[in-house]
């Protein structure tokens, strides 16, 4: 970490952070006292060591440029979307400069598309020579879009291809936009455009209804199927 706040794990509770154990010591919150008087400092954040996550896309082509042949890019206890949606964008980032089709029009594309997944906002770290953090007064997540636990998959058809899902909360209807996650294919979404409740054409569907829709990865019972809303 630029900031050395990463070690703070390993130092204090012996949990590295480049090795995925990292405990988040900066994420919690804070009191400032003085030692010397035990007066109690006021401050309107107490977060004050919570950094807003890093997030060098719009810079990516001046990292490029001094000879930066790998990223890594964290995803530390993150969902199969999370993992999704940000390796596409600096994929697509990379393959942009590399094309000359790097714009500022496709970066404001792939910041609005980062921001629907986990993040605490962002800034770009102390790459461009600030000397003074950003921090974040979220302790959880300013994604735009958030998921809703809907059910499970039961089966698929693989000569029709299609994935059979039970209902286990909530309601869907067409129109919605849905998101699967699996430990086989990782992550699918879509806007649902036809639904099949209990095996005939519906509009919507509730707990307890079994729904099929079309889909090419091969659905199993450790599948989980969300729906997408705006935050």
């Amino acid at each position: 970490a630029v900031s050395g706040k990463c070690y703070l794990s390993l130092h204090s509770q012996n949990a590295s952070a480049n090795r995925g154990a990292c405990i988040q010591n900066c994420r919690h919150p804070y009191r400032v006292i003085d030692t010397e008087t035990g007066e109690e400092l006021l401050v309107d954040n107490e977060y004050i060591m919570s950094p807003k996550d890093l997030c060098t896309i719009h810079i990516l082509d001046q990292i490029v440029d001094i000879g930066v042949d790998v990223l890594k890019i964290e995803g530390r206890s993150k969902g199969p979307d999370y993992v999704h949606t940000v390796t596409s964008c600096y994929r697509e980032a990379l393959q942009a400069i590399e094309d000359g089709t790097y714009t500022e029009e496709r970066v404001k594309e792939w910041v609005k598309r980062l921001e629907s997944v986990y993040n605490r906002e962002f800034w770009e770290g102390y790459y461009l020579g600030r000397k003074l953090g950003e921090w974040t007064s979220n302790p959880g997540s300013a994604a735009t879009q958030r998921k809703v636990y809907l059910g499970k998959g039961v089966r698929y058809y693989s000569k029709i291809e299609v994935g059979e899902f039970l209902i286990e909360t909530g309601t869907l209807k067409s129109g919605d936009m849905i998101m699967i996650t699996s430990p086989n294919f990782g992550m699918h979404s879509e806007k649902l455009t036809t639904l099949v409740v209990n095996g005939e054409p519906d509009t919507s569907a509730s707990r307890g209804d079994r729904i099929t829709l079309p889909i090419k990865y091969k659905i199993s019972g450790k599948d989980k199927l969300y729906k997408l809303l705006q935050s």
